[in-house]
């Protein structure tokens, strides 16, 4: 039986677009980082899944966004966790160097929301909640670090959330 504490997990995307394609001079530097930035997330406190693309180490091949748009999606025990992991590893070294290789974001590209534990979300349930962070700002279901809300403040949303899910998906646009 899962405890209450651990009954949901937390999920979030985020997604970068590229300055240059993976094979470009400019890029090797993050494509050399890549395998031992993943391996340190899989290995993380707290760290759940993360999206790779089939027969891959990673999700950088896969483009639902656009084809100079790279998705992130992983699923993490808590908040703390992923925090930890972003802010207090090796990955916070990557991100300094982010404007070397991503184009400066002009609307939200980290969207976090808490899943069922053992749900493992799809890249468009991803996406729509990044749609839905975009058109409608920061709620329980699709929210930031900065504007976060509890597994208790999401845990009522689950069952309109589910009904939800049957319906349209909201329209992306230009990602990045």
């Amino acid at each position: 039986m899962t405890s209450p504490q651990h009954a949901f997990h937390l999920a979030e995307l985020n997604v970068v677009t590229l300055r240059h394609p993976f094979d470009h001079p400019h890029m090797a530097d993050f494509v050399e980082q890549l395998n031992p930035i993943n391996a340190a997330a899989d290995s993380a406190p707290g760290f759940v899944w993360r999206l790779v693309a089939d027969g891959e180490d990673d999700a950088t091949g896969l483009r639902p966004a656009g084809e100079d748009v790279v998705v992130n999606l992983s699923v993490w025990q808590t908040r703390e966790a992923l925090w930890e992991f972003t802010y207090r590893s090796g990955h916070l070294e990557v991100m300094r160097r982010r404007r070397e290789w991503f184009d400066r974001h002009v609307e939200a590209h980290l969207v976090l929301w808490w899943v069922a534990a053992g749900h493992i979300p799809t890249i468009e349930e991803a996406l729509d909640r990044l749609a839905r962070l975009r058109t409608d700002g920061p709620s329980a279901r699709a929210f930031t670090f900065t504007n976060s809300y509890t597994a208790a403040e999401a845990a009522a949303l689950l069952p309109a959330e589910a009904e939800a899910a049957v319906g349209e998906p909201r329209e992306l646009g230009r990602v990045g």
